[in-house]
């Protein structure tokens, strides 16, 4: 199609509002430039408010699931619960079943009725089932609360990701994409703190300390309630549900807050795309998008995806037991060990998330991925023979995450910006579903159970597994990732609802 255009006067957006306004017509096809528009804006306030919002609401989660790992040997400790370390990876795989549900059902609804409406409804869940496993008694509510907690983030990952993606100008989609869920490791060093004084017994009692830091947790995250006020709903999302006046104020008011590349100035003819607008997506329509029309992309997304899971999941919620079960590190010391892992799965992506933008998605997940890999092989290694100590161990870690964490949001990345606009949502749940349900959910219990052994050599082959994952991930990222970096949504992936 030869895309048509439309020209901004003086007041910035206003014909264009008039424009698309003019061009709807009763067959419910309207056309519009609000990708074009997105995606020409510099770096403005706007854009930061947005990566504040969506960044401190990882930055709880990174708070929340820290403590959960950190608080492994106070469970073990507790007077009432007793865990073993068979109950903790179970507990962990419980949060991680709840993740996937979540992200399927909230995924659904997302592209339904809008990221706006399921930023709270998500928040809602995650905030009071985060309070309600304070008050656990036993393993069996411990676990239905950490399954609920789980289903909470499982559709916030849905839906911050599609916002990013929507609201995020072209040029700048990986670093922020990578920066904010990288932002998690913000959260899991101040939950490292936390944990080192509300484990210390002189503080407060073993049986109190875990549950004030679950308490903490989702009070502090009634925050996000009024931050989440900041970011208005997808214009993408609401071009193509019908409500095209909404989305070009929105746009409007954002392009009030920036300024244009030079590349693209203010009288600008910008290309339009002519869409059909519908109320929502038949699964028949997302299943034949996800698994006929685009089955490659459909490949990647979930490799990447479940040897992420397995890698992240299996290691982070089992970090504690091998400080104490293989170190002897006192429990209530375990959060000092967190703060140089998380330093570095922060650094990770805030230095490397550039290179996604400019060396390509392509080379750099593939680099990610297969270092990764290569590092937790050699560091496996060095554990099962006994040569490292808690602080090498830890230092190991930190270099491995350097690479693992930027490798682990580009694949939330890829599968967000691969798909077309309907059903990216759904997408980001269904490949987060699969892949953690294969990798994440089994990773815990598995590792808690080879630690269980006290064998150095079992533990090490659950790390060779992980590392071959990450290997093979890291092949097929080279030879099928989509060269996405700095192009529209629109271009990598056009929307079902686009008209010739």
């Amino acid at each position: 199609m030869v895309p048509k255009a439309i020209r901004h006067g003086a007041a910035v957006g206003e014909s264009a509002s008039v424009s698309a306004t003019a061009k709807q017509d009763n067959d419910g096809i309207v056309e519009t430039s609000i990708p074009a528009r997105l995606d020409c804006l510099r770096w403005g306030g706007f854009h930061t408010r947005v990566v504040a919002a969506l960044g401190i609401t990882w930055i709880l989660d990174g708070l929340e699931v820290t403590l959960a790992g950190a608080l492994s040997g106070a469970l073990k400790e507790s007077p009432t619960l007793q865990f073993s370390n068979f109950d903790v990876g179970l507990a962990n795989s419980a949060y991680l079943a709840g993740a996937v549900l979540g992200a399927l059902g909230f995924g659904w609804l997302t592209d339904r009725i809008g990221r706006k409406k399921l930023f709270f409804i998500t928040l809602a869940v995650y905030l009071s089932a985060t309070a309600a496993t304070a008050l656990s008694w036993n393993v069996a509510s411990y676990a239905l609360f950490r399954f609920l907690t789980g289903a909470g983030i499982g559709g916030e990952y849905t839906a911050i990701n599609s916002t990013i993606q929507e609201l995020v100008p072209a040029r700048y989609r990986g670093w922020t994409d990578l920066v904010i869920n990288g932002s998690f490791w913000i959260g899991a060093a101040i939950g490292a703190v936390a944990a080192i004084v509300l484990l210390d017994p002189k503080v407060l009692a073993p049986d109190l300390g875990w549950r004030a830091a679950y308490f903490i947790g989702a009070a502090l995250g009634l925050i996000v309630f009024v931050m989440r006020m900041w970011i208005p709903e997808s214009p993408r999302w609401l071009m193509i549900h019908g409500r095209p006046e909404e989305a070009h104020a929105i746009v409007d008011d954002i392009e009030r807050a920036s300024t244009r590349h030079s590349d693209h100035p203010a009288d600008e003819v910008f290309p339009k795309v002519r869409l059909k607008m519908r109320s929502h997506t038949p699964l028949g329509e997302v299943a034949h998008t996800l698994f006929t029309t685009y089955r490659k992309r459909s490949m990647v997304g979930l490799v990447l995806m479940a040897s992420q899971a397995f890698f992240y999941n299996a290691i982070f919620f089992t970090f504690a037991l091998i400080l104490t079960d293989f170190f002897g590190i006192p429990s209530n010391d375990v959060g000092w060990y967190i703060l140089p892992f998380a330093a570095g799965n922060f650094l990770g992506p805030l230095l490397l998330g550039r290179l996604f933008d400019t060396l390509g998605r392509r080379m750099m997940i593939t680099v990610t991925y297969g270092v990764s890999g290569i590092l937790l092989a050699l560091s496996g290694y060095l554990f099962s023979i006994g040569v490292l100590t808690a602080q090498t161990q830890t230092i190991a870690w930190m270099v491995i995450f350097f690479f693992a964490s930027p490798a682990a949001s580009a694949a939330y990345l890829t599968v967000s910006e691969t798909f077309p606009l309907e059903v990216r949502a759904l997408a980001i749940a269904l490949f987060y579903a699969i892949g953690t349900g294969i990798g994440g959910v089994a990773g815990p219990a598995l590792f808690g159970a080879l630690i269980d052994t006290g064998s150095r050599n079992s533990v090490f082959l659950g790390y060779l597994f992980g590392s071959a994952l990450m290997i093979v991930a890291a092949a097929v990222a080279w030879r099928y990732a989509i060269a996405a970096e700095r192009k529209s949504l629109e271009s990598v992936a056009r929307p079902l609802a686009f008209v010739e």
